[in-house]
């Protein structure tokens, strides 16, 4: 059974520039928060799969981002990593409320196993 969600304000839309990222610490570690289009923004573990590189530090692009390191894309919306690499990071519930950034740090919205042995 899960809980209901904890909805914590992390920051606002203006805060992250368009197709870029900022981190936030939480209980839970540090998240990123990509802003992908001008109102869509997505809030992943900031950890490649690979070798725990800053994703936060990666090139956003196509709703995808790829890690500083070693290049390693991940799919922003599932955290998955993009094949051939192998993979996949923790992903947290957004809502925008008036442009502030709100994320839920209950749960992942990963909850069933994939192809690939990630939980989507």
């Amino acid at each position: 059974m899960s809980s209901a969600p904890r909805w914590q304000v992390v920051g606002h839309i203006d805060q992250i520039p368009l197709r870029g990222a900022r981190v936030v610490q939480t209980p839970l570690g540090n998240i990123a928060l990509f802003r992908a289009a001008v109102d869509r923004v997505y809030a992943l573990e900031d950890r490649c799969p690979h070798r725990g590189g800053p994703l936060s530090e990666g090139l956003v692009h196509n709703g995808r981002v790829t890690c500083p390191l070693h290049q390693y894309v991940i799919e922003l919306d599932t955290g998955e990593a993009v094949y051939p690499d192998e993979g996949c990071v923790t992903t947290y519930p957004v809502r925008l409320e008036e442009g502030r950034i709100e994320i839920d740090l209950t749960g992942s919205r990963q909850t069933e196993p994939s192809p690939s042995g990630c939980a989507v």
